[in-house]
């Protein structure tokens, strides 16, 4: 078992590693791309009556998963992680239930390594601690200046989830601190759960079937032809040697973590940087079966998109667990976001920023009472394949999902078989 989570760092970890900031910040309008801003409804004169938010959002920059050996190393010092006061609130983690929280052998397995400079692979940086602070302040304008959230935080109101990995729990904490400005009057619950069962990521370990279709997929995405010759040549000019075994998600983890804390990169990357960046993704598609197949997908977020579904209707049922809850956070990773995006038919082909959140918002017809759901994406509304509309009706919403949304139940169960269900 001890070997099997140690392996989660390099191969089935990449379900909650391998991500980081897009070299280049300005991104080319998606086809999907409907507005530059999101509004919400909060005022008397709109027809739509907001309910419920629910916000998927990635980690911030962190420390690289694996530097590159021999490649131009730089120091990734402990001032680094310091934490900026505004960020810092009162909070505690615990399991689903309010209990201790549970054991973290991905975390765990990033403590047997330490990088030059003397810190751990794959922590948040006080970059990292800012840029969500300032997600939480974009959506404190959102919502809280509205008065559709209190000032100061409610566990009534707000339920904060999280993978059990540091960067994303210390994310979440900087996301409350900003939405609130540090106001509580409460400790703040951060809830979690063991790493078999998480729903948070493609968990390659809690799900065999998974592993067993996806992981060969992994290991051939970096020797499909294209993507092999590319990798000879960038290896060639950062004389990265071909046993090292470095593909181009490692490569672009590595060089994006240093831009983004304005360490120096080996000028040989200058020519590839948009090659590095199309082959992650395409290698990232490869895996998840973009456009190709339903299951993968399935199996990666059917349960989140379940849960985003059950909340919703829950909502509007009036069965949640707080009559009063209005918002839900999720603190995620990259490879959490991708396959949403693909999910939801809005993926861009381009890797999702640090810090990036897809909202989800449920609202209500003032006068019919009919229910919609409006989706953004990094603070850019959407219009879903399948929408009518930017406000989707419900049912059309569930349709879309209707592909890859999986119960628990239903989950668990093919996860436990050892070979796909069939496709309609």
């Amino acid at each position: 078992m001890k070997k099997l989570w140690t392996k989660a760092s390099v191969l089935g970890s990449m379900s909650v590693a391998f991500g980081s900031m897009l070299w280049y910040q300005k991104q080319a309008e998606s086809d999907q791309l409907v507005s530059s801003c999101t509004s919400t409804d909060t005022n008397p004169n709109s027809p739509y009556d907001l309910k419920l938010v629910q916000v998927l959002f990635r980690h911030g920059a962190r420390t690289p998963l694996k530097s590159i050996p021999g490649v131009m190393e730089v120091q990734w010092v402990p001032t680094l992680l310091e934490p900026p006061a505004h960020t810092q609130i009162n909070y505690i983690v615990t399991d689903l239930h309010g209990g201790p929280r549970p054991p973290a052998p991905v975390e765990e397995s990033y403590r047997k390594n330490v990088l030059n400079g003397g810190t751990f692979p794959g922590q948040l940086t006080a970059v990292g601690m800012q840029q969500l602070y300032e997600l939480g302040k974009r959506l404190r304008t959102t919502y809280v200046e509205t008065h559709f959230l209190s000032s100061t935080f409610s566990p009534a109101e707000v339920y904060v989830r999280s993978t059990n990995i540091l960067r994303t729990i210390e994310s979440a904490r900087c996301l409350v601190a900003g939405l609130f400005l540090q106001k509580q009057t409460e400790t703040v619950p951060i809830f979690t759960t063991d790493a078999g069962s998480e729903i948070l990521y493609p968990n390659y370990h809690g799900c065999q079937l998974l592993k067993i279709l996806a992981g060969p997929r992994w290991a051939e995405s970096s020797t499909l032809p294209d993507i092999a010759a590319d990798l000879q040549s960038v290896h060639s000019a950062l004389g990265i040697a071909p046993h090292q075994r470095i593909d181009f998600i490692l490569i672009r983890d590595d060089m994006v973590a240093r831009e983004t804390h304005g360490l120096p990169c080996p000028s040989a990357l200058g020519t590839w940087k948009n090659k590095v960046e199309q082959r992650a993704v395409d290698m990232m598609c490869h895996v998840y079966e973009h456009n190709s197949s339903m299951v993968n997908l399935q199996l990666c977020v059917g349960p989140l998109l379940h849960s985003l579904l059950t909340n919703i209707e829950g909502k509007l049922e009036g069965t949640l667990s707080e009559a009063d809850r209005k918002l839900f956070l999720y603190s995620a990773h990259d490879t959490t976001l991708i396959p949403c995006l693909m999910a939801l038919g809005i993926f861009d082909m381009k890797w999702p920023p640090f810090a990036a959140d897809i909202t989800v918002e449920l609202h209500q017809h003032r006068q019919t009472n009919k229910p919609f759901v409006k989706v953004s994406y990094v603070g850019q509304d959407q219009l879903i394949p399948g929408c009518s509309g930017v406000y989707c009706p419900l049912e059309q919403f569930k349709q879309v999902l209707s592909a890859y949304s999986l119960s628990s139940e239903v989950h668990r169960s093919r996860c436990n078989s050892t070979k796909g269900p069939t496709e309609s």
